[in-house]
C-alpha cells in the first residue's frame, strides 16, 4: 500500500460566535426604490439596492479569536476547536528558529527555522511565521497574531532535519492608519516574531525592535514597493457603521456585532450613489481636458509587431492610431469568454474560459481535467504545489487554444457560510495571496493571462448583483480584503483582473476609479486589462461609466447598446483608447503572440460550436432580438435570437456566475 502523509491545515471553529455572524445576509434598503431594476434572470421581478456591513473591521477569522483571547474577552478553549493553521500528521516534528536577520537598506527580513522529524514515519511540516505588534489602547487597530510568511519542508524521513529560510519584508509589520496619518505606519516598539504550529501555539519567538515610528507618506518612503504613496481612497465606503475596536478590551463588542437596525442609506451616501439611471457621461466629461485622439490611421502595424514590447513603448500609440471608434467599441463590448478579431490591426479572436479549478468552456462543454479547489490548495501551505497548479492550467490552455483563464479567485473567507468559499483560498490574505501569486506565475509562464477575481469585496453571494453596498473602513480594505490581490499583482505579476458586481460604499466596483486606477494601477503598478464580471445589463453596468473609471472589457455574450461607449466626445474616445490599449497589451503578451503575428488556425470544437449555433438560429428563427454567440470566424458570426423580454437564461447565455 502506498504510504501517504497528510500535512494540510484546516481551521473550523464555532463560527456562529464570530463578530461577522449578524452582519452577513440579506439586508435591503427601504429608501432606494427609485433605483429598483428589472432582474435580467428572473422575468417579472425587480431588485433594489441592498447592503452588508463589514462591522468586524480587521478582526476577521483567527485575528478575532487570537486578539480577543489576548484581551481576555473570550475563553479560547471554549470558542476554538481547531486554530487557523492547525493540522494533523502521522508523525511528530520539532522546530527551532534562529535570530532574525534584517537588511536595514532594503527592509528584507528572514529567519532560519530548523525542522526535525521526531517521529517514526516520513512526513512534511509547515513553518508558520506570525507577528504580534505593539498595541496602544485606543490607537491604530492591531491584531495580536498576523501571518507574515510560511514555507513547507520536503518529505523528511524519521530523524531527518531541514533548515528553511523564511523571508518577509519589514513593511509587512506596518499597519494602515485610516484615521490620522491616512497612510501605512510602522510604530515604534517591540514586535514579537514567532514560529507557530498554528495561529495560537507558539513554538519559538524572537523580538524585533523598531526604534522610531515610520510613516510611509512620501515618494521616498512608499510602502511595500508601491509606485506612489498609498493614502485614503475609500472614505465614502465607511458609511455609518460602528466598527469593532480593540480599544478598552473590545468595549464596543456588543454594539459593533449587533444585527443591523437601520435600513435606510444616509442622504450623504445616497447623493453619491451612481447607477445607469443617474449617470451622465457628458456631465462627467465637462471638466475634461482630453483632446480627440487620432483614429483610422494607416500605419501598417499588426498586433504581433508589439508582442513583448513595454506598455509605454511609443509603438503602441502608432498601433492605437489605426483603430476606429467602431473598432474600439467592438473590442470592448464583445468580451464574453474572449476578445474579438479586429482586422485593422490584425488582431485574432482569442478565447478566455472560466475557472477556478479547471478550464471550462461554457458554450461547448469542452473542458480540461479538474484540479483541487482553491481552499484545498491553500490548506497545503505549499507554494510549489500552487505553482504546479498554474503550470497545469497553462499546459491545458495550450491544448484547448485558450489564452485567458477566469481565475484565480481570491476573495476573503469572512464568514463560513459564503456561497463560494470553496473557490477562494483563505481568511488570511498572506496565505491566499502567496498561493494566488504562484498560480498566476505558473499560468503566465505558459503565456496564459490569469484574471485575478473578484476585485474587490465580493465576499458574499447574497444580493451581490443587486447593487450590494459593501461598507467597510479603509484599514480593513487594505490589510485584509485588498491584500491578497495586491500580492497577486506585485509578486505574481498579474496582467488581468476581473472586477466585481458589488458596490464599494455608494459606487459600483467595476467603475470605481479609486479602486481600478488609484490603487490598482497607480499604487501597485498593474499593467493589463480589467474585465467586468458578467455583463447582463444590470441597472448599474454601462460602458460609458466603466471605461471612464478604469474598466476595459465587458463580459457580454449578447449585443446590448450599454456595452459600448455611446458618448463619443474627446473624453469618451480617449477612455475607449485606453481600454483598448489595456486589452491589446494583455493579449499581445499571451502565448498566441509569442512568435509574433500568428497564423489563423481553428480547432475542431470551434467548428462544432458554429454548427450548434447554426442549429439554434434555425430553431429560433423569427424571434425579434439577435444575440451574438461567442465563437465566430473573422468575417462571420454565429447568432441566436432572443424573445422580447425573455430572460438571458432562455437565450442560452451564461448566468452571472463568473
Amino acid at each position: 500500500i502506498k504510504r501517504v502523509q497528510v500535512s494540510g491545515r484546516s481551521s473550523p471553529r464555532n463560527i456562529k460566535a464570530g463578530p461577522a455572524a449578524n452582519n452577513f445576509g440579506d439586508f435591503q434598503y427601504t429608501n432606494m426604490t427609485e433605483f429598483a431594476q428589472d432582474d435580467p434572470f428572473n422575468k417579472g421581478t425587480q431588485t433594489q439596492p441592498s447592503f452588508v456591513n463589514y462591522n468586524d473591521s480587521i478582526y476577521v477569522g483567527y485575528r478575532w479569536y487570537e486578539t480577543a483571547a489576548a484581551e481576555g474577552v473570550i475563553d479560547y478553549g471554549n470558542e476554538v476547536v481547531y486554530p487557523f493553521g492547525f493540522g494533523l500528521s502521522y508523525t511528530t516534528f520539532s522546530q527551532s528558529m534562529s535570530d532574525i536577520s534584517v537588511d536595514e537598506a532594503t527592509g528584507a527580513m528572514s529567519a532560519d527555522v530548523t525542522v526535525t522529524n521526531t517521529g517514526q514515519v516520513a512526513g512534511k511540516d509547515i513553518v508558520q511565521i506570525y507577528d504580534n505588534p505593539p498595541y496602544t489602547d485606543g490607537g491604530i487597530e492591531k491584531a495580536s497574531a498576523n501571518v507574515l510568511s510560511f514555507e513547507k519542508t520536503k518529505l523528511l524521513e524519521p530523524g531527518e532535519s531541514q533548515t528553511l529560510t523564511v523571508t518577509w519584508n519589514r513593511d509587512s509589520l506596518a499597519s494602515y492608519d485610516s484615521v490620522n496619518a491616512k497612510a501605512y505606519v510602522l510604530e515604534a516598539g517591540d514586535y514579537k516574531i514567532s514560529a507557530r504550529s498554528n495561529s495560537h501555539d507558539v513554538i519559538d519567538e524572537k523580538t524585533y525592535t523598531v526604534d522610531a515610528t515610520q510613516t510611509f507618506n512620501t515618494a521616498d518612503t512608499t510602502h511595500d514597493g508601491d509606485k506612489v504613496v498609498a493614502t485614503n481612497q475609500f472614505d465614502d465606503a465607511k458609511g455609518d457603521v460602528t466598527y469593532l475596536s480593540r480599544a478598552g478590551r473590545f468595549a464596543n463588542l456588543a454594539e459593533a456585532t449587533a444585527a443591523p437596525t437601520n435600513f435606510e442609506m444616509s442622504e450623504a451616501s445616497k447623493a453619491k450613489f451612481l447607477a445607469t439611471s443617474n449617470y451622465d457621461a457628458a456631465a462627467a466629461d465637462a471638466d475634461s481636458s482630453a483632446t480627440m485622439p487620432t483614429t483610422g490611421a494607416k500605419n501598417g502595424l499588426v498586433l504581433g509587431d508589439l508582442a513583448g514590447l513595454d506598455y509605454d513603448d511609443p509603438k503602441w500609440d502608432q498601433l492605437l492610431d489605426q483603430l476606429t471608434v467602431k473598432d474600439m467599441n467592438t473590442l470592448i463590448s464583445k468580451g464574453g469568454y474572449g476578445s474579438p478579431a479586429i482586422s485593422s490591426i490584425g488582431k485574432l479572436r482569442v478565447s478566455d474560459v472560466d475557472g477556478p479549478a479547471s478550464l471550462n468552456n461554457n458554450f461547448t462543454g469542452v473542458g480540461s481535467i479538474g484540479l483541487p479547489s482553491a481552499v484545498s490548495v491553500a490548506a497545503t501551505f505549499n507554494k510549489e504545489l500552487a505553482r504546479s497548479f498554474g503550470d497545469a492550467i497553462g499546459t491545458m490552455a495550450h491544448d484547448m487554444q485558450v489564452s485567458g483563464w477566469y481565475a484565480p479567485a481570491t476573495n476573503t473567507h469572512r464568514y463560513a457560510y459564503a456561497g463560494r468559499n470553496f473557490e477562494y483560498f483563505s481568511e488570511d490574505p498572506v496565505l491566499a495571496g502567496s498561493q494566488v501569486a504562484e498560480e498566476i506565475k505558473g499560468a503566465q509562464a505558459k503565456g496564459v493571462y490569469a484574471f485575478l477575481k473578484h476585485f474587490a469585496l465580493n465576499d458574499q453571494e447574497t444580493n451581490r448583483t443587486h447593487m450590494l453596498a459593501t461598507w467597510t473602513n479603509e484599514q480593513a480594505m487594505r490589510e485584509i480584503y485588498l491584500r491578497s490581490f495586491e500580492i497577486g499583482v506585485k509578486d505574481g505579476g498579474a496582467h488581468a483582473i476581473m472586477s466585481s458586481f458589488n458596490y464599494i460604499g455608494p459606487e459600483y466596483a467595476g467603475a470605481n476609479s479609486a479602486l481600478l486606477n488609484n490603487v490598482l494601477r497607480d499604487e501597485w503598478g498593474f499593467r493589463g486589462m480589467v474585465l467586468t464580471d458578467y455583463f447582463a445589463g444590470y441597472g448599474y453596468q454601462n460602458a460609458d461609466q466603466i471605461t471612464r473609471n478604469g474598466g476595459d472589457l465587458m463580459l457580454a455574450t449578447i449585443d446590448m447598446p450599454i456595452a459600448t461607449v455611446n458618448v463619443q466626445d474627446a473624453a469618451g474616445v480617449t477612455a475607449l483608447r485606453g481600454a483598448s490599449h489595456n486589452i491589446l497589451y494583455t493579449v499581445a503578451n499571451s502565448w498566441m503572440y509569442e512568435n509574433g503575428q500568428p497564423e489563423v488556425t481553428r480547432n475542431a470544437w470551434e467548428y462544432i460550436t458554429w454548427v450548434a449555433a447554426g442549429a439554434a438560429i434555425l430553431a429560433l428563427l423569427g424571434l425579434e432580438v439577435v444575440a451574438i454567440r461567442r465563437y465566430r470566424t473573422r468575417k462571420a458570426e454565429a447568432v441566436i435570437t432572443v424573445e422580447p423580454n425573455a430572460s438571458i437564461d432562455e437565450a442560452g447565455a451564461e448566468k452571472a456566475e463568473e
